[in-house]
């Protein structure tokens, strides 16, 4: 039986504490504490509330409520839940926001390419 995208493959618990570059396939579920960096071409990387990151992200899909410090790029979507706190630049063709989300940095949404696309203020756009 193939497993489905959704099932979580690997859980990194709340009271963990992980350094070094972390590289998957599938879902994986930080709820600890991360500094590194994080890479998946394919897979889904969910940040639980009380996660705190350290690490430059380049995966598919990204659903954060926690804090993450550093850029977070996604072939897919990124998705920020409150009560993520979000410190660095995101990239994706889809971004979602949602009220209550902190977050400090510059926004890119352009499907075709997102690493050659322009960024945008949020101080910027809010002027």
């Amino acid at each position: 039986m193939k497993k489905s995208r959704k099932e979580i493959q690997t859980f990194l618990g709340p009271e963990t504490t992980l350094e070094g570059k972390l590289a998957f396939e599938g879902t994986v579920r930080l709820d600890g504490h991360f500094t590194g960096s994080i890479e998946s071409q394919g897979g889904v990387m969910i940040v639980g509330e009380k996660a705190v990151i350290s690490a430059d992200i380049s995966v598919h899909t990204a659903k954060v409520s926690g804090k993450v410090s550093g850029n977070i790029r996604a072939t897919n979507r990124i998705e920020l839940h409150p009560p993520a706190r979000v410190f660095g630049d995101l990239g994706a063709p889809v971004v979602v926001i949602d009220a209550g989300v902190v977050f400090h940095g510059n926004c890119s949404m352009k499907p075709e390419d997102i690493a050659n696309s322009k960024t945008i203020s949020l101080v910027e756009w809010q002027s």
